[in-house]
């Protein structure tokens, strides 16, 4: 019935290329330079605790521990605030708190007072800002373009995303070398001025409509994004996928550059350029997801995605010092193009099914699972890396992540080759 509708509705004109949209400009942009600026930071805030203040692995990993918990203590509070308020002033909000807590560590290292518990607060809080800006950033596209153009929209910023992991790393290993970690932060908050600048300017309202939500009591309300995806057999399989495959990649991401800086005698600028060359696969995948989604299936991609780069991710254990890093930036680049193309794919599918009075509570119910799982990863990995050595954490991590595939390849995805429409 629901095809005997469609073709029954009037035929509507192919909306224009999205770069011609002034709003979908504003928002690229801005999260292009936001995301140079989170990638500087990425490379800059363990280089600081390393080298500067000669943390132990286990007070590296704690990083991205107080980085990543928030989304597991925030998420759903967030994603009702993001469907009752304006996400974009949210996000301007998150934006310039971000900002001044990044230049409190140049300010502080200049008097003499910077100390690994003040580096932990700043990271901290500026996690808690990160879940609120996320939760709002992942509603607002589809009330810029036409769903049909969502596949291409999250494209577009998955390759920015990409773009800025290959100049990130690279800038932030170079200025970390040539003015001190510390100094490296204040081009990581003008990153973060920019964006709220560039989401000040769009002009079409990103507001939600009124929601039911709005009429029965919050507690109720924090919990309608997790009774949706409940109800949706495809999001639950695609859940279990990202959370197994983000618990494992961030118990790597927490060991990475400590293995980079003393197994593999990597300088901070090399440890810059091997990030960036890892996001070089991403770049690709992403420039070419709407093309592979129609190619391959919009079901069957996400699949695919998922198994075959997995052998590739033993790479990382496998570098060696000198131009064995280069093994290392090839499994860097193989998961890189998997997250992009399954992001793309999982993203607009659950963009596209979503009422939009839910669409923050669904979205925050999803981070609340799939990145509340991140800092116990960090500490397993912090854990297991000061147990078993560096390496042997890594080759589990690898085979750990590349596990998580069996959630969605053992999955009636397997038998379609595309997803069922909204």
């Amino acid at each position: 019935m629901t095809r005997h509708l469609e073709a029954a509705a009037p035929v509507r004109p192919r909306p224009g290329p999205l770069w011609r949209s002034r709003d979908f400009a504003l928002l690229w942009g801005g999260q292009t330079v936001s995301e140079v600026g989170t990638r500087i930071s990425g490379v800059a805030v363990p280089l600081l605790a390393a080298d500067t203040l000669r943390a132990t692995v286990f007070q590296v990993s704690l990083l991205a521990v107080l980085a990543w918990l928030p989304y597991l203590l925030f998420s759903l509070p967030a994603g009702l605030l993001a469907d009752r308020v304006d996400p974009r002033r949210l996000m301007v909000t998150c934006d310039l708190g971000r900002a001044a807590l990044l230049l409190s560590l140049p300010v502080v290292a200049l008097v003499g007072r910077l100390t690994l518990p003040f580096l932990y607060v700043v990271v901290g809080l500026s996690g808690v800002l990160t879940v609120l800006f996320t939760v709002a950033y992942k509603g607002t596209l589809p009330r810029l373009v036409p769903a049909d153009q969502l596949v291409e929209g999250n494209a577009r910023l998955a390759v920015s995303q990409d773009a800025a992991q290959l100049v990130g790393p690279m800038v932030g290993g170079a200025l970390t070398g040539l003015v001190g970690a510390a100094r490296t932060f204040l081009g990581t908050a003008f990153a973060f001025v920019v964006s709220a600048v560039t989401l000040l300017l769009i002009r079409q309202s990103t507001a939600a409509r009124p929601a039911i939500g709005d009429r029965v009591p919050a507690r109720i309300a924090l919990t309608e994004g997790l009774g949706f995806i409940r109800r949706q057999p495809i999001l639950v399989r695609i859940l279990a996928c990202v959370t197994v495959s983000n618990f494992f990649a961030m118990a790597t991401s927490s060991l990475e550059v400590t293995y980079l800086v003393r197994e593999l005698h990597a300088s901070p600028a090399v440890v810059g350029v091997v990030f960036s060359l890892g996001a070089v696969g991403g770049l690709v995948s992403g420039a070419l997801a709407d093309r592979l989604s129609r190619w391959i299936g919009s079901a069957r991609v996400i699949w695919v995605a998922m198994a075959a780069p997995g052998p590739l991710y033993l790479l990382v254990p496998l570098a060696r010092p000198g131009w064995g890093l280069a093994l290392y930036a090839v499994g860097l680049a193989a998961f890189s193009a998997n997250a992009v193309l399954f992001n793309v794919a999982i993203l607009s599918y659950r963009q596209r099914i979503t009422p939009p009075e839910l669409l923050g509570r669904v979205n925050a119910s999803f981070l609340w699972i799939c990145f509340g799982v991140v800092p116990l990863g960090a500490l397993f990995g912090g854990t297991l890396g000061s147990q078993w050595g560096l390496r042997p954490a890594l080759v589990l991590t690898a085979l750990g992540t590349w596990s998580a595939a069996l959630f969605v390849v053992c999955s009636p995805l397997r038998r379609m080759r595309d997803l069922p429409p909204a």
